[in-house]
């Protein structure tokens, strides 16, 4: 199951951004890391990747501005 979602992500462009590198080729020592790995990514792509049907801003800036 872990091993079809990583090569789902792999398949995610916005995967590829930020890591320039396929999920396929990484190998997690534990779980631990592999939670990490995926709330590092999960931070970046609500709070720093732009988003052009936002705009061109990150998820929490747009809430930030646009949802009151």
């Amino acid at each position: 199951m872990l091993d079809k979602w990583l090569k789902q992500s792999a398949a995610s462009g916005s995967f590829h951004e930020k890591n320039n590198r396929s999920a396929e080729d990484q190998e997690y020592e534990t779980l631990e890391q592999l939670q990490y790995e995926l709330s590092d990514y999960v931070n970046w792509f609500n709070n720093h990747r732009i988003h052009s049907s936002l705009g061109y801003m990150p998820l929490k800036e747009y809430r930030l501005t646009n949802l009151r």
